[in-house]
C-alpha cells in the first residue's frame, strides 16, 4: 500500500504536469488555464449536486429501513469524483468525470464493495449491537481501547390533561 501511496503522489504529478505542458503548446497556456479551472468548476457543481441527491437517496432509504449499502459506496465514490476534480490535470479530471457517471459507478462498485469487505469486518452481539473492525485487528471478542456500555431508556410523558380532558 506504501508504494501505492508513493506511485500516487510522485509519478501522478509529474505525469499530469507533463500533459498540461504539453496540451499548452498544443492550444496555448490561456485555453488550457481555462479548461484546467472550467473543470475544476464544473466538476464541483457536479458532484455537488449529485452528492445531495444521493445524500436524499440514504435519508430515504434509511427512513423506509433499509440498509443504504449502494448508496453508501456511490456518495464515496462522489467524493473521490470531487476530490480529484478539483486538483489541476487532465488524467485526474478524466477519472474524475468517469466517476460522476452513474454506469461506470455501477461497474466500480463491486470492485470497492469487495476490497471494503477485505477490509473491514462486522460483528452483531448482543442486543443488536454491531462491532467494526478492521483486517489485523484482533479476532472479536478481545478487549481494545475504550469500551462503554450504554443502555437506551425511552421516557414518555403524559399531556398536560388527564385522560378525561380535564387539566390536571
Amino acid at each position: 500500500m506504501f508504494l501505492i501511496l508513493l506511485l500516487l503522489f510522485t509519478l501522478l504529478p509529474i505525469v499530469e504536469i507533463a500533459l498540461l505542458v504539453k496540451l499548452g503548446g498544443a492550444i496555448g497556456w490561456p485555453l488550457t488555464l481555462l479548461i484546467a479551472l472550467g473543470t475544476g468548476a464544473l466538476g464541483a457543481a457536479l458532484a455537488r449536486q449529485q452528492g445531495l441527491a444521493t445524500l436524499s437517496r440514504i435519508s430515504r432509504q434509511m427512513a423506509a429501513g433499509e440498509p443504504p449499502t449502494d448508496s453508501l459506496i456511490d456518495g464515496a465514490m462522489i467524493l473521490m469524483a470531487g476530490a480529484v476534480l478539483i486538483t489541476p490535470g487532465v488524467l485526474t479530471d478524466a477519472f474524475g468525470f468517469a466517476l460522476l457517471m452513474p454506469p461506470v459507478r455501477a461497474v466500480l462498485k463491486p470492485l470497492l464493495a469487495a476490497a471494503v469487505k477485505r477490509h473491514v469486518r462486522m460483528s452483531a452481539g448482543q442486543g443488536g449491537n454491531v462491532r467494526v473492525w478492521t483486517t489485523g485487528s484482533p479476532p472479536p471478542g478481545t478487549p481494545r481501547g475504550d469500551v462503554v456500555d450504554a443502555e437506551v431508556i425511552e421516557v414518555r410523558t403524559r399531556d398536560a390533561e388527564s385522560d378525561n380532558g380535564e387539566p390536571r
